[in-house]
């Protein structure tokens, strides 16, 4: 996988699941409740963001209710990846599952919203193109990159799976 290179959304801490995926939409189908991600935090971000934009954000991003729906509507917008101090354990997990690259990144408040960042998540280098600054995390495991370059866990276990049948 290549560097993801995107556009900063910046947020708070404490992002939860019903702020990403608001259960008014929840009986919608998966393309309308993305529509309204974040809508009540930044009413322009579902509108807006970009294809490979990256969100960077402080504590406990994704904490909450256990709905997938949370990470699908991230995957859904095709945000790049999310940086953050902290992430609630269900939501990380839900998000490597449907291929959005999550990555620790505890200098979250070095970083402003609108600035370009290159993060590369299989080494673990992060770059502030505005700025300049360069960073250093923990890498997102090889075999979990894997899945993400695969598109999440179901295209990754139908990638195996096929695989194994034609070997």
């Amino acid at each position: 996988m290549s560097a993801i290179v995107g556009k900063v959304w910046r947020f708070g801490d404490e992002i939860n699941s019903d702020l990403l995926a608001p259960g008014f939409y929840l009986k919608a189908a998966n393309e309308i409740m993305a529509q309204h991600c974040l809508e009540s935090v930044d009413p322009t971000f579902a509108k807006s963001v970009q294809p490979g934009d990256i969100m960077v954000a402080g504590h406990n991003f994704g904490v909450g209710s256990a709905r997938e729906q949370a990470a699908l509507s991230l995957q859904l917008l095709k945000v790049g990846a999310v940086l953050a101090d902290s992430f609630a354990r269900i939501f990380y997990r839900n998000a490597l599952n449907f291929g959005v690259p999550c990555l620790f990144f505890p200098h979250y408040k070095e970083i402003n919203a609108g600035d370009r960042l290159s993060v590369d998540a299989v080494s673990g280098k992060l770059e502030n193109l505005t700025s300049g600054k360069s960073y250093t995390v923990d890498p997102i495991p090889a075999h979990l990159m894997e899945m993400i370059t695969d598109g999440g866990l179901m295209p990754h276990l139908k990638k195996r799976l096929g695989q194994g049948k034609a070997a």
